[in-house]
């Protein structure tokens, strides 16, 4: 039983169906993907395994502090777990640490990679999904000094990086036009891919429908029943308001940033903390003005995809807690960013703004493997990366309940 119908959730079920176990679902939303799946940015971003917890990101953080339109954002709260994973937060930001985090997710999100091009290949679905690379952005030249040294290190984890300067960039994508007395310089990496995840996550859903995978809708998970080393069961209401229990051999918790609070009665502490982001998506107005090419303006921390006849505009993190109101000033940051890159690009009259959690680790490394109970399993707190690692994780998952080692070389749990 997969708790959790988003693309952590699905990707799970998928792989599990897979290798010939007997799956259910259970969500709260009346579909899959409807949560932190829905209006991600869109990127399968495997040349960006560096953490957000790294070495200059304290100094950015100061550097930020008390600046609007700040791409990171703390909200301090009365909240111990908040302070305890800020401090944890701080520590994955040593360089060693650093440095372990990024291979790690590196040889995950290859992986992942590869395990999404077989799904797709033998699916078939579609999901607004290019392969035409990802273009990261620098718009000072001491940012885009760095680039090198970017290359050279995903060179050494098998990804393939070109460095660019302003008319390669323009080159690679026209529209960036407008910008180029501005733009320093770029990063190119011609294996990434974006496409629209929650469209995945619901055709996928739809396949493991018609393959006999059951989804409980619609249904809110309570608690798990548990004695000894075993869950016994799922505790669960309906929309009517009915409870009841739900029993499986295994449970996968896939439950993002609720994660912690479902298995924390059970003696579990998974470090995992919300960390909201926004993403606007409006209809393209001018196709020679928006851009083709999935974009990351490395200077901003704002990513951009085009989904078919729409554009994805998604960044900024506020650590502060499980609230998801979208605040029209964090909005108007992202519209200004897209405005000003691409003036006439977008419909901005027709765009819709929207705002999420992701489950991230101090570390950014997602929690993988088995639980402290036989037959409790984590697949969650993927953070800023879930749609990059979605089919790796899930992939290795299923391997691990199989009792095998995966390939990629990751701190699994209970790895065999």
């Amino acid at each position: 039983m997969v708790l959790g119908a988003g693309l952590a959730g699905v990707t799970t079920a998928w792989y599990l169906h897979q290798a010939g176990f007997e799956v259910s679902v259970v969500d709260r939303q009346p579909e899959a993907g409807r949560e932190t799946s829905f209006a991600n940015g869109g990127q399968i971003s495997i040349s960006h395994p560096e953490p957000w917890s790294n070495p200059a990101t304290p100094f950015l953080a100061l550097r930020w502090l008390g600046k609007a339109d700040a791409p990171l954002k703390f909200h301090p709260r009365a909240s111990s777990k908040q302070w305890k994973w800020a401090l944890q937060f701080l520590h994955e930001c040593l360089p060693w640490r650093s440095r372990r985090n990024t291979e790690a997710i590196a040889a995950l999100a290859t992986f992942s990679g590869e395990r999404l091009r077989a799904l797709r290949a033998e699916t078939g679905i579609a999901y607004d999904h290019r392969e035409r690379g990802i273009l990261h952005l620098f718009f000072t030249a001491e940012e885009f000094r760095h680039a090198p040294a970017r290359a050279a290190l995903l060179a050494r984890f098998g990804i393939e990086a070109k460095v660019c300067d302003a008319a390669e960039c323009l080159a690679i994508e026209p529209a960036l036009a407008a910008q180029c007395a501005h733009l320093a310089g770029g990063l190119y990496a011609p294996g990434d891919e974006s496409g629209d995840a929650f469209r995945f996550t619901q055709a996928l859903a739809e396949r493991l429908r018609e393959r006999g995978v059951r989804f409980h809708y619609r249904t809110r998970i309570t608690g798990l029943s548990a004695s000894g080393r075993r869950v016994h069961g799922v505790e669960v209401q309906d929309a009517e308001g009915r409870i009841g229990m739900f029993a499986a051999d295994a449970y996968v918790v896939c439950l993002g940033s609720f994660s912690p609070r479902m298995v924390a009665p059970l003696g579990e502490h998974l470090p995992i903390y919300p960390v909201k982001g926004y993403s606007v998506t409006a209809p393209v107005l001018d196709p020679m003005r928006a851009p083709e090419v999935s974009l990351t303006d490395e200077s901003r921390r704002i990513v951009c995809s085009r989904l078919g006849d729409r554009l994805r505009i998604a960044g900024t993190a506020e650590v502060g807690g499980f609230e998801t109101d979208v605040r029209p000033e964090r909005v108007r940051t992202i519209l200004d960013w897209i405005q000003t890159r691409f003036p006439g690009a977008i419909d901005e009259s027709q765009a819709s703004s929207w705002a999420g959690l992701r489950p991230a680790t101090p570390g950014n490394l997602p929690i993988i493997g088995r639980s402290g109970r036989d037959n409790l399993w984590f697949n969650t707190g993927h953070g800023t990366l879930g749609w990059t690692l979605a089919c790796g994780s899930a992939a290795a998952l299923a391997e691990l309940m199989q009792g095998r080692r995966p390939a990629p070389q990751f701190p699994f749990r209970a790895a065999a």
